[in-house]
């Protein structure tokens, strides 16, 4: 596969993309690569569209390597019981928690699907929701900088939930983390506790320039081009 690839033959691009499937197998199959598995279960979802061979591929990678994307995108598949595999929150819960505590890529994002999961309650064993164990999650997500798991956690204190009693202070803190993290709603909710003084001190000028820092972060979101997603 040396050399340019001219994307407009289409016969060419037919043969580099056949020739990238080849060596995938062999990084997986005969180098026994847990990327090479994954770049291999990539391929197969993107260019194949053979999401049940990507699940199964996922699956054994994540099983038996214990590989942090692998694993991280069979829970996503057991969320939304794609590649044939069935809808299962539980068995998506355990893939994700195995990589938050591993650590590594993915394990944020993993540890906020946990959180997600654990408070919504269909990933909990008794199936009921676990506010505390959320706020757990969310909250090793939060510190390693997940902006989402900021955000939840604010919302988590600015309401109050069972087990989770409700903390302007905390409420506030988390919004202003989430929102110097870039989460737009998260600074929409700080302005208006500065506006309304509600749980802290009223404070016009401090309101206004999140009001402002939401608006803008807002802009940009609408400036940003959705990208090109494979697979989906």
């Amino acid at each position: 596969m040396a050399g340019l690839i001219n994307f407009e033959d289409e016969e060419e691009v037919k043969e580099y993309l056949e020739n990238l499937g080849v060596e995938y197998s062999f990084q997986c199959y005969k180098e026994k690569d847990p990327d090479g598995c994954y770049r291999l279960a990539e391929y197969l979802e993107a260019i194949k569209k053979n999401f049940e061979g990507s699940a199964k591929v996922l699956k054994e990678n994540c099983e038996k390597n214990l590989h942090n994307e692998s694993c991280y995108k069979l829970g996503v598949y057991c969320v939304t019981g794609k590649g044939g595999i069935p809808q299962d929150l539980k068995a998506a819960y355990n893939c994700f928690s195995k990589i938050c505590e591993k650590g590594g890529k993915k394990s944020i994002e993993s540890c906020h699907s946990v959180g997600l999961l654990a408070n919504d309650g269909r990933g909990n064993d008794d199936g009921k929701p676990n506010a505390q164990l959320a706020r757990d999650y969310y909250s090793k997500a939060c510190e390693s900088g997940f902006a989402p798991s900021c955000f939840n956690l604010s919302t988590m204190y600015l309401q109050g939930t069972p087990g989770i009693a409700k903390d302007m202070n905390l409420a506030l803190k988390y919004s202003l983390k989430a929102c110097d993290l870039g989460y737009t709603w998260a600074c929409a909710n700080a302005s208006r506790m500065y506006k309304l003084g509600d749980g802290v001190e009223k404070n016009d000028a401090k309101a206004e320039n999140l009001k402002k820092r939401a608006m803008d972060l807002y802009k940009e979101e609408q400036a940003v081009p959705s990208p090109l997603t494979f697979g989906e």
